[in-house]
C-alpha cells in the first residue's frame, strides 16, 4: 500500500509534529464531526493520518474532499479494500508512521490514536503533548503513554456521563502491570504515545485482546503511564461502536475478580489468558521474574476449566 501524495514540508515549529491515526469503516455520519475537531485544535502541528477498513458508503467520498480542501493536515493512504477490524488498522497505521516518518513530516513519531465517531475538545493535543513532555523529562527514553478521562454523549452529543472513568466504574491511577494484566484503564482514542512505546509494542499481535489494551500492558511492563483526570474527548456512545460503554452499576460493587468470574465475563477470560501468553512469548527476555510469574499464572485464565480460573484469578487478586 502507498501513500496517496506527498505531503507539503512542515514550517519550522517549536511544536513537535504529531500524527493523527484515524481509520475509518463506514463512518461516514459522524466522520466530519470529528475531522472539524481536529482541524480547530489549538495546537496546530499535525497529521492525520486515514486509512479507510474498506467502506462500502461514502466514507473514502468524504475524506478525499477534507484531504483535499487540507493537504497539510490530512494524508490518506489508497486503500486495498482489506477489513482489518479495529485492531488490525490502528496496528497497521503505527507501523505504517514509524516507516513513513519522513513522508508524513515528523522527526519523531509522536502518535495519536483517533475514532471516527468522536469529538476532539480544543485543547486536546496540547494538553497531552504538554503533560508528554513533563513525563518524559523525568523519565527519559523511556517509553511512555499519556491518556485523559472522556466525556460520554449520545447521537446527537446530549451528555450521558460527564466521566467516562466514573461511568465504566476504572481507576486509571491503578495502572501497575500486574493490574493491568487484567483490568486496561487505557481508553485507545485518548492515548498520546512517544516512539519509544510505539516501536516496542508494533506490531500488535493477534492475540491480544484490543491494540489499546496491549499498548498500556507494555508501556506498564516497561515504561510509564500519566492519566489527565480531565474530559478531553466527547465518546459518542451508539449502536454500532466497537466495544461501547456500560455503566457500572454500585450493586455489581464487591470484588473486581469475582465479577470477572460471572458467565457474561467468560469470553473475556479466555481473551486475557491468550493475550498474556503472547506477552509472555514475545517478551520473555525483557521481563522481570515478577512478570514472568504473573503472565504464567494469567495465561491459566484462557483455560475452559472455571476450577483453573478461580484459581489464577485468586493468586492475582493477592498479588494485587
Amino acid at each position: 500500500m502507498t501513500h496517496a501524495r506527498p505531503l507539503i514540508t512542515p514550517s519550522a515549529s517549536n511544536d513537535a509534529r504529531i500524527a493523527i491515526l484515524l481509520p475509518t469503516w463506514n463512518g461516514e455520519k459522524f466522520l466530519a464531526e470529528q475531522l472539524d475537531s481536529l482541524l480547530a485544535q489549538t495546537y496546530q502541528n499535525f497529521v492525520v493520518v486515514i486509512r479507510d477498513d474498506g467502506s462500502s458508503d461514502g466514507t473514502p467520498a468524504l475524506i478525499a474532499q477534507y484531504a483535499a480542501a487540507h493537504p497539510h493536515h490530512i494524508h490518506v493512504l489508497v486503500s486495498d479494500g482489506q477489513n482489518l477490524g479495529a485492531r488490525g488498522s490502528f496496528s497497521w497505521l503505527m507501523n505504517y508512521a514509524l516507516q513513513h516518518k519522513q513522508t508524513l513530516g515528523l522527526e519523531r513519531a509522536w502518535l495519536m490514536l483517533c475514532d471516527q465517531d468522536d469529538i476532539w475538545v480544543p485543547h486536546k493535543i496540547a494538553a497531552s503533548m504538554q503533560r508528554m513532555q513533563a513525563l518524559q523529562q523525568k523519565h527519559p527514553g523511556a517509553p511512555a503513554l499519556v491518556h485523559s478521562d472522556l466525556r460520554v454523549v449520545d447521537e446527537q452529543r446530549h451528555l450521558i456521563a460527564p466521566s467516562f472513568v466514573s461511568y465504566q466504574g476504572l481507576e486509571p491511577l491503578r495502572n501497575t502491570f500486574g493490574r493491568m494484566i487484567v483490568s486496561n484503564t487505557v481508553t485507545g482514542c485518548t492515548a498520546l504515545m512517544n516512539e519509544e512505546l510505539v516501536t516496542l509494542a508494533s506490531p500488535v499481535p493477534a492475540g491480544a485482546v484490543m491494540h489499546d489494551w496491549w499498548l498500556a500492558l507494555v508501556a506498564s511492563a516497561f515504561g510509564h503511564i500519566d492519566y489527565i483526570d480531565e474530559a478531553l474527548v466527547e465518546y459518542r456512545q451508539h449502536g454500532r461502536n466497537t466495544i461501547g460503554a456500560r455503566e457500572y452499576q454500585k450493586e455489581e460493587r464487591g470484588s473486581f475478580f469475582r465479577r470477572l468470574l460471572e458467565v457474561r465475563h467468560k469470553s473475556l477470560l479466555t481473551g486475557l489468558g491468550i493475550q498474556a501468553q503472547a506477552f509472555l512469548a514475545l517478551y520473555r527476555p525483557k521481563l522481570t521474574s515478577e512478570q514472568k510469574w504473573l503472565l504464567k499464572v494469567s495465561g491459566r485464565l484462557a483455560s475452559r476449566s472455571n476450577f483453573v480460573q478461580k484459581l489464577a484469578l485468586k493468586y492475582l487478586h493477592v498479588s494485587q
